[in-house]
């Protein structure tokens, strides 16, 4: 058995979606190294630090993550593993990867009870602020300030009057 510490920078971007671990952001990992049987199991931890933006109100966030991981790399020519020595190495980048990324929140928040955007307005919401009404951001939408339910009512009053 060996014990490695290893930080390297990550070589790809690492996510898809609203975060992701940038190309070059290190990446520290502790891994243990055991001879088996069938090949060499890994076991280890992950941690580095995901950027990108709260699915709520768009804001930068920067959030570490950690994880862990253990895989069997067999020796060529044994039972079939998903992974495989090659050359006597045991190559980690995909195992990490795989781990981080399935571990990165599908839709991020800077905060657990973060408010979001106002949807007339398109600011972000405080928890302290006070809501007014406001001018609706598209004027098109204007004409429409002017319908009331009484005039629903009147059309409603007419409709009945003329069925009769």
């Amino acid at each position: 058995m060996r014990e490695f510490e290893v930080e390297a920078p990550a070589p790809h971007r690492w996510g898809e979606s609203l975060v992701a671990v940038e190309q070059g952001e290190p990446v520290h990992l502790d891994v243990r190294l055991e001879s088996v049987h069938e090949g060499i199991l890994v076991t280890g931890e992950a941690d580095t630090l995901y950027r990108g933006v709260c699915g709520r109100c768009l804001t930068d966030i920067v959030q570490p993550v950690e994880v862990e991981f253990q895989e069997l790399f067999g020796y060529p020519g044994e039972e079939a593993t998903d992974f495989e020595l090659q050359n006597d190495f045991v190559d980690t980048e995909t195992l990490v990867r795989d781990a981080i990324v399935l571990s990165l929140p599908f839709q991020p928040v800077c905060q657990p009870d973060c408010p979001g955007l106002d949807p007339i307005t398109g600011e972000r919401l405080t928890a302290e602020a006070v809501h007014e009404p406001r001018e609706p951001v598209d004027p098109r939408w204007a004409a429409l300030k002017t319908f009331t339910n009484d005039d629903v009512a009147d059309r409603r009053g007419a409709e009945t009057t003329e069925e009769s």
